[in-house]
């Protein structure tokens, strides 16, 4: 052999393989920005002056930095929403769980790597009501070289879905806390910021898609409303779903999508119409006897020729509580489950885990306009309470007092949760977690309750993905349940709707280590208490173990 290529083999043997992630680097500057919806205007907390906020984009094993400098008055902290953050946590962003917030004139740099993840994610605020105009999609393509697993789209185009109250949305949940009763419903909901004529505002424009004849679009659709799950329709036009919350589904067809806070869904639509405008709606789902904001919101599919004074194709929305039509989209999602793309279902259970998930009624003499009571919201009668020191932060250096690990894997006092309320609504008040080793598997029943009124609560989980196994009507049952499982092809997600009055269950691995975060994503519930964490200890070595925290982490 040449001298030269023996030079060669040596230099390829000891040179470790390359990786493919690069380094992204983002800018967001928090700042106020006068915005005018619904012929009214506001000053509004936006990232880069922009509602909604700047597209993130990269690819999977890409690291991301993002400067977060907080010009605004109030503290900021950004969450990456289904971003697995592995080892991490000090990234994700939820205020007080994995960090104190970046306070007025301060910054901080969020640094994490995307590791096995591809699809459409979102980020938004994660304190206080911010999220309402602090958010924008996150987009991770995949590595260089690999295909979707279904048609390339000519086309991609992020669709946010949003609400908008005319009010401060600050002092909307003010009011309602000091009042001790829910708050004022959004004035409208929104399509990429905008909500579309309306009799109150007809000269307000809407969104417009210009497409052409012929082609396939993906659309990557994300609910970042605060408190309301959506039907999404365009009219015409089929919807083929491929996608949702970053994992791959096995393709189907629906011409309704319906999508909850936190919630993301990629379809593909063939504009197989030779011209014209087609509506794109946005409308409420609430199969429950709650009041949301009953305003559709607009958009329009315009095709290239068209012209402008061409009528627009209507579509019709389906009833607020068609719990009919929501079932049919959920009831077909299904795991992809491919070679490339396996479905790895934990199929033995170390935590058999059940959490009722809903709301009660607390003393609160001040409560006037509540009567001399609050409603609150709880996981297994714990109304959590927000800490004063990130949850992470004294796990990793021992500080007692902060939190205490006795959350309750069952529920305290067994009731018949979707029927008859007990006599007591009371909960009880505490920062707590369920503690988790290192790799093990947890089953989760989240079981709503009745306790004032069904509602079907979507429920997000930091830092995992999880397998939904199996949902019902009524109270849980493991005897009968079980047996109905879906183990082979389950959907994969980061946030799932718990049905009204009744149940799902959930699977997954506790392979990250770390403090993570789980909560009703209405962001009502959340503020109300309906919160917990799961603190998942460290595993063997450096590659199980978190990461410690950033010289730059924000300090409380």
């Amino acid at each position: 052999m040449d001298s030269w290529l023996q030079i060669l083999v040596l230099v390829a043997c000891i040179t470790p393989a390359v990786v493919e992630g690069r380094v992204r680097n983002y800018t967001f500057n928090v700042v106020m920005k006068n915005t005018t919806r619904l012929c009214s205007s506001k000053p509004i907390v936006t990232v880069n002056g922009m509602f909604p906020g700047p597209t993130l984009y990269a690819r999977e094993d890409d690291t991301v930095l993002v400067r977060v400098s907080n010009r605004v008055k109030y503290n900021v902290t950004i969450h990456w929403h289904g971003i697995r953050q592995l080892r991490t946590g000090w990234a994700d962003g939820p205020a007080y769980i994995t960090q104190c917030p970046i306070q007025p004139g301060q910054s901080y740099v969020y640094n994490f790597t995307i590791t096995g993840q591809r699809g459409t994610l979102l980020w938004h605020a994660h304190i206080l009501w911010l999220r309402a105009t602090l958010h924008g999609a996150i987009v991770i393509l995949p590595k260089r070289g690999v295909p979707y697993p279904f048609p390339k789209p000519h086309k991609e185009v992020v669709v946010v879905l949003g609400e908008w109250w005319k009010s401060d949305t600050e002092a909307v949940i003010s009011q309602a806390i000091k009042s001790g009763l829910a708050p004022n419903v959004s004035d409208a909901h929104t399509i990429n910021g905008h909500p579309g004529p309306s009799s109150n505002c007809p000269s307000q424009g809407g969104f417009t898609l210009p497409v052409e004849s012929g082609k396939k679009y993906m659309l990557r659709i994300i609910n970042a409303a605060l408190n309301e799950e959506l039907f999404f329709k365009i009219a015409g036009h089929q919807l083929t779903i491929v996608e949702v919350d970053a994992t791959y589904v096995k393709p189907f067809k629906t011409d309704t999508i319906v999508i909850a806070p936190g919630q993301t869904t990629n379809a593909l639509i063939s504009t197989d119409q030779s011209s014209g405008k087609y509506m794109v709606a946005a409308s409420p789902f609430m199969d429950s006897p709650i009041a949301v904001d009953n305003m559709t919101a607009t958009a329009t599919l315009h095709y290239s020729g068209t012209l402008a004074a061409t009528s627009t194709t209507l579509t019709k929305t389906p009833p607020q509580n068609a719990t009919a039509v929501a079932n049919n989209f959920v009831n077909s999602l299904r795991s992809l489950n491919s070679k490339r793309y396996p479905a790895k279902i934990p199929l033995t259970v170390d935590h058999s885990l059940l959490f009722t998930v809903g709301l009660g009624i607390n003393p609160c003499p001040s409560c006037k306009a509540g009567n001399g009571s609050r409603v609150v919201a709880s996981m297994n009668n714990v109304t959590f309470v927000m800490p004063t020191t990130a949850i992470l932060q004294a796990h990793f250096f021992n500080k007692s007092g902060v939190f205490t690990s006795d959350f309750p894997g069952n529920p305290p006092t067994i009731f018949n949760y979707t029927g008859s309320p007990p006599s007591n609504l009371r909960t009880t008040s505490g920062t707590k977690v369920y503690r988790l080793r290192y790799n093990s598997t947890v089953q989760l029943v989240l079981q709503d309750t009745g306790i004032i009124a069904p509602e079907n609560h979507p429920i997000h989980l930091h830092g995992f993905n999880f397998f939904a196994i199996g949902k019902g009507l009524g109270n849980y049952n493991p005897k009968v349940d079980q047996k109905n499982f879906n183990l082979v092809d389950p959907v994969e997600r980061n946030t799932i709707g718990v049905p009204s009055g009744g149940w799902v269950a959930i699977r997954f691995r506790a392979d990250n280590p770390g403090v993570w975060f789980m909560h009703c994503h209405l962001e009502i519930h959340t503020t109300w208490g309906l919160k917990m964490a799961f603190l998942v200890d460290n595993g063997k070595g450096p590659n199980e173990s978190l990461l410690p925290p950033p010289s730059d982490l924000p300090k409380c």
